[in-house]
């Protein structure tokens, strides 16, 4: 009789990227086993790398790219482009405004727009045209396709008075206006839709909601932001803060929140549906915050400030992680986030527009799989030992102008003084006469329904 034998075979599957070398300079990949007991000292490594990884940041953080000069005055407001990632507009304070591609770095079309101050520019949600308001009464229409040598606009609007800003819908045809009234304009009539007050106070900011189209929010001189209802013509609420805020912008991912840049150097965040208390507030510049704006992300957002410095805020955080400045620039007018949020813009006093990384270390290259696979680990360790001393020391310093030093050092004190009064006032009134208000409760005034 014959035997016959099972023979069972196991096959070894192997990927050949797994131990391959995708070019001649990479290392050979090498297969590690992760059991922790193999590794006794694996967290006093990662530690050690973490430090590198947060001082090697530090070092090659260079948030400056470059600056846009051309124009003959003060930048006061810019506008970027839904559609286009490529296209800004900026508005001066001589009526000059200029289309810029900011690949190339360098202005395709311009025209001597206005007579005043060019107040406020916006785009239309499809990039087709956009929107500038001015100080001599007037509302003009321009084409975004505009060749260099066409001066004169597609459309002209006039007004009774001069225009404070100005907003375009996010789907319609229409546009916002700020002045004595808030006007509602239709890109296809020469008058107002709709007019919308309360109260006897100029508007200087309006901005209509990324989510609800209808939902307008304003600023007026009176220190108060009013919420409108454009498709129903009615005034919806009316929130008075103790001191007048000078911008304000949307949250896109969280729509019902609010920021405003106020006059007393902070931002305050607040819920729509909620409007008698800040959710959140966000201290460190040393003179009146002049504008804001989100990343598209809805995590973070830029500020401008009157102290010449930019920062960039995590939402909810009590710091800025990134503070921008540069010998050369002024006073802050505008800053706006890119589409890609890769990029900051700010104008500025000194007649230049200046481009900022968002993120101060990174390089506009493209990467290898292992360059994006080791900044992603260095990340994470980052954030691992983000609470150890030396790691937290190294990532929140930065150098700041000594102006601003010590300006925010006066600040300080003045701080120290008040708190310190209200205590000795509380400590020899009786008690509860002197009661303990909340910051975020405290910066408003009023609200009305």
């Amino acid at each position: 009789p014959t035997l016959q034998f099972m023979v069972k075979l196991k096959v070894i599957s192997r990927d050949k990227r797994d131990f391959t070398r995708a070019r001649k300079s990479e290392l050979t990949p090498v297969a590690r086993s992760m059991q922790p007991e193999l590794h006794p000292f694996e967290r006093a490594r990662e530690y050690k790398r973490a430090l590198n990884a947060v001082k090697l940041d530090k070092h090659f953080a260079k948030p400056f790219v470059g600056a846009l000069s051309g124009h003959n005055d003060g930048v006061h407001c810019v506008a970027k482009n839904a559609a286009s990632l490529t296209m800004l507009v900026s508005g001066a304070c001589d009526g000059e405004i200029r289309r810029w591609n900011l690949t190339e770095r360098r202005a395709v079309w311009s025209t001597k727009a206005h007579n005043g101050f060019v107040r406020g520019v916006s785009f239309s949600h499809s990039g087709h045209h956009f929107v500038s308001a001015s100080d001599d009464k007037t509302v003009k229409l321009w084409s975004s396709a505009a060749q260099p040598d066409t001066i004169e606009p597609v459309t002209k609007f006039l007004g009774k008075n001069a225009f404070t800003d100005i907003d375009h819908h996010h789907r319609d045809n229409l546009f916002a206006t700020g002045g004595p009234s808030v006007l509602l304009w239709d890109t296809a009539r020469s008058e107002p839709v709709q007019s919308f007050e309360w109260g006897a106070d100029a508007v200087t900011r309006v901005r209509f909601n990324p989510a609800q189209h209808n939902l307008l929010g304003c600023l007026s001189s009176d220190r108060s932001l009013i919420l409108y209802d454009v498709s129903t013509g009615s005034a919806m609420q009316k929130m008075t803060m103790q001191t007048r805020a000078n911008a304000l912008c949307w949250n896109p991912m969280e729509p019902m929140h609010v920021t405003l840049a106020s006059e007393d150097h902070d931002l305050y965040t607040f819920d729509m549906r909620k409007l008698n208390r800040a959710i959140a507030f966000y201290a460190g510049h040393v003179s009146a915050v002049l504008d804001v704006d989100y990343s598209p992300t809805g995590t973070q957002f830029v500020s401008g400030s009157y102290d010449k410095t930019i920062r960039l805020w995590e939402v909810g955080a009590k710091e800025a992680y990134q503070i921008y400045h540069a010998k050369r620039m002024q006073r802050l007018f505008c800053v706006c986030w890119s589409m890609d949020t890769s990029y900051i813009m700010s104008g500025s006093d000194d007649t230049n527009l200046r481009l900022w990384r968002a993120v101060a270390n990174e390089r506009a290259v493209p990467k290898l799989p292992r360059e994006k696979r080791k900044r992603e680990y260095s990340t994470a360790l980052i954030e691992k030992f983000k609470y150890m001393p030396e790691i937290k020391r190294i990532k929140k310093h930065t150098h700041l102008p000594h102006h601003v030093m010590r300006a925010a050092a006066i600040k300080e004190t003045v701080k120290g003084t008040q708190k310190k009064r209200e205590k000795n006032k509380r400590a020899h009134s009786a008690p509860g006469k002197v009661p303990k208000t909340d910051r975020k409760k405290k910066q408003v005034w009023q609200v009305q329904e």
